[in-house]
């Protein structure tokens, strides 16, 4: 770990118990009452062609602030501990240099993962490739429109899980502590999924004891991918891309590069499919045997930032109460 987990005071656990409990409480019961409505109507989502109307467009929208508004009720009111943008990352990586690399990374990386995907859906004859080239710079212009819409909802998110709860629960320890931070991390993020994977928003025409554990490995795979993000960086800025790329342009290159009339099974195909699996998988191998998945691998390179960062939002847990600016 960091020197500044390492040198983190020895106390109690109960605050950081709380905090975690709170932090996950919220959270959830954010996600469950956005999605309340959609429940209550019985909406389920038929087709992974299908769109989105106005009432599925705002209740994802409330849900996916959930993560951080309950990461920023527990940092400010429940363990107070620091000012907000240190405590949960959310700065600039600098300089502006390395802003540019990281959020071009942040990017390429799940295209990459998304293509190999594909490529492997195309070779086991279980994904309909038949792009139309002429249309995709069209399909370029407006996935990137969207992303840009849709990324305050995406920080919405990563405050959560990366710029909270990853730290809390790396803290002070071995490997065994750092596994189960990365797996403890990713089974919250993909079970906080829950509704929505009732309604078939992940897996349309799917039962819930096939969708939930896909999910689950689903995200314990790419779980670490945006933490090595923001490791690197010290930011939790490049996560929040990368997780915005996986869920939208990556969904988008599963529909445009098919068929047009092929049906489309996300069990099969893509990042939440079995190859994506293979293909996400293969790079977390490589980033944890070159050990890239350690907080300590950019502490001892010199990068203070991510020792302060990760250190920073751990403390949080730990420290004595202070008073609490943003």
């Amino acid at each position: 770990m960091t020197d500044s987990l390492r040198t983190l005071p020895s106390s109690p656990p109960a605050p950081r118990r709380r905090g975690l409990l709170v932090f996950l409480v919220v959270a959830y019961l954010g996600m469950w009452a956005a999605m309340t409505p959609l429940l209550l109507t019985g909406f389920q989502r038929e087709s992974a062609r299908s769109g989105t109307g106005a009432l599925e467009e705002v209740c994802i929208a409330a849900a996916m602030f959930a993560p951080a508004l309950a990461a920023l009720l527990v940092v400010r009111y429940v363990e107070r501990a620091g000012r907000l943008r240190d405590v949960l990352a959310l700065r600039w990586p600098r300089p502006w240099g390395r802003t540019a690399r990281s959020c071009l990374l942040a990017l390429a990386v799940p295209a990459a993962l998304t293509a190999v995907a594909l490529g492997i859906g195309v070779a086991t004859g279980h994904y309909p490739f038949g792009v139309r080239w002429d249309g995709l710079g069209a399909w370029a212009a407006t996935m990137l429109l969207q992303m840009l819409v849709s990324l305050p909802l995406f920080f919405g998110e990563e405050l959560g899980w990366q710029g909270y709860l990853f730290p809390r629960l790396v803290r002070d320890g071995g490997d065994a502590r750092l596994i189960g931070a990365y797996v403890g991390t990713g089974a919250a993020f993909a079970l906080w999924h829950l509704p929505t994977l009732l309604m078939g928003g992940q897996y349309p025409g799917r039962p819930w004891y096939v969708s939930v554990p896909a999910m689950v490995i689903s995200c314990t795979l790419i779980l670490p991918v945006f933490t090595w993000l923001r490791l690197r960086s010290g930011s939790v800025i490049p996560a929040v891309l990368g997780h915005t790329f996986v869920s939208t342009a990556s969904v988008g290159m599963v529909k445009v590069f098919a068929a047009p009339d092929a049906a489309l099974d996300p069990l099969f195909m893509g990042m939440t499919g079995w190859p994506g699996w293979i293909a996400t998988g293969a790079f977390v191998t490589f980033l944890a045997l070159t050990g890239r998945l350690r907080p300590s691998a950019y502490a001892q390179s010199g990068d203070s930032r991510v020792s302060r960062s990760v250190g920073a939002s751990a403390a949080a847990g730990t420290s004595p109460a202070r008073a609490n600016k943003a």
